[in-house]
């Protein structure tokens, strides 16, 4: 039996997950335990680890580890406790592992991995040889990569990229296709009068779906960035509804929270949400008219839902975009006369990111290569 970690740290890298974690699951030749933290474990964020319980998977081990606050000097201070934390339970679980997965680019996920390479643990690498240079993941990314056994990326572009990285030809690298699409193929979405039900949200009415995070390379440009935001939401909620998900614990995050709850205390058509959860997130996803925001799950899902997406900024520079993607800067005139444009069109095209099965082929290339590891 194949003794299989998977590391967790937030809402997102769950989502992407779940098509394999539910493989792993039904799997008898496979031992899987769940490693949960980051923001997961903050009630600040939705606590999350409660939508992994619901699921019915069971957790190996909690660690708490990170710091209210997104100041730099929090995000690092959080990173080395992470650090920390995980050096312990590494030391504690020698042998316990012949391969851990770890995903993306966030910094707990990065400290994680940072703290195991001592220990000598086999790391699975999901999604790596992206880039986004608007966000400092970029370098965590590509530390967790540098880190890894074995990878399993999303498009033949991130495999020569990663080849490149990692400079050597060699590296097990696997295109798969991403995860998240699978999880779009299989999961349920609610209907409108449950998604009404569930969270007071009429989707009837023309909405539309925004998700913004800050810029963590140019973070002292949040502030601007955020003005230019709220001046185009406020113009958009005397026509539309807006439907904002929260944003991460990156630094300058609290600037974007706290306009957007100033937002919705003066516009009843803005609606704040914590944490949907993926179910309900691709509901929104689903019948929105538009998204705008600098989020992954525009760039990846939201050709598969034909929906165009202003993305914002650089956060999600560098990495492979579709023709549904319309990248425009951090100015309210131009976001809302973009939006204008594009709110009554509907995508035809391809999802540049879908292959079948990814979880399927990422079971037998770990089981093939086991041996090895």
């Amino acid at each position: 039996m194949i003794k299989v970690g998977v590391l967790t740290s937030s809402r997102a890298d769950y989502g992407i997950y779940l098509p394999l974690l539910k493989a792993m699951k039904q799997d008898d030749e496979l031992d899987l335990k769940l490693i949960v933290f980051g923001t997961h474990l903050s009630k600040f964020h939705g606590y999350t680890l409660s939508e992994i319980e619901t699921d019915g998977f069971g957790v190996y081990k909690k660690i708490e580890s990170l710091l209210l606050g997104d100041s730099p000097n929090a995000v690092s201070s959080s990173y080395a406790l992470t650090c920390l934390k995980f050096s312990e339970f590494w030391e504690e679980s020698q042998g316990k592992f012949d391969l851990v997965f770890a995903l993306g680019d966030r910094f707990e996920m990065a400290a994680a991995v940072a703290a195991s390479v001592p220990y000598q643990v086999k790391i699975a690498h999901l999604h790596g040889g992206e880039t986004t240079l608007g966000a400092i993941d970029n370098v965590y990314r590509h530390s967790i990569s540098l880190s890894s056994t074995i990878h399993f990326v999303s498009t033949e572009s991130f495999k020569d990229r990663l080849i490149q990285l990692l400079d050597n030809k060699t590296a097990r690298i696997f295109n798969v296709g991403s995860l998240s699409l699978e999880n779009l193929t299989t999961l349920r979405l609610l209907t409108l009068n449950e998604f009404l039900e569930k969270w007071g949200i009429d989707l009837r009415i023309d909405t539309i779906l925004v998700t913004v995070h800050p810029e963590t390379v140019s973070f002292r440009q949040n502030e601007k960035y955020c003005e230019q935001v709220s001046l185009a939401l406020d113009q958009l909620s005397a026509r539309y509804q807006i439907v904002i998900t929260m944003p991460n614990a990156d630094t300058s995050g609290t600037v974007f929270r706290s306009a957007f709850e100033l937002l919705s205390k003066k516009h009843d058509s803005i609606k704040l949400i914590e944490n949907f959860g993926t179910q309900s997130y691709f509901t929104c996803m689903k019948y929105s008219r538009l998204m705008i925001g600098n989020t992954s799950s525009g760039i990846v899902e939201a050709s598969s839902f034909r929906k165009y997406v202003l993305n914002l900024g650089d956060r999600q520079r560098g990495r492979l975009s579709g023709q549904n993607v319309i990248h425009i800067p951090f100015v309210a005139e131009a976001i809302v006369d973009t939006a204008e444009r594009y709110l009554q069109r509907e995508f035809n095209g391809v999802n540049l990111y879908y292959q079948p099965n990814p979880s399927k082929k990422i079971l037998d290339i770990i089981k093939e290569y086991n041996a090895t590891f």
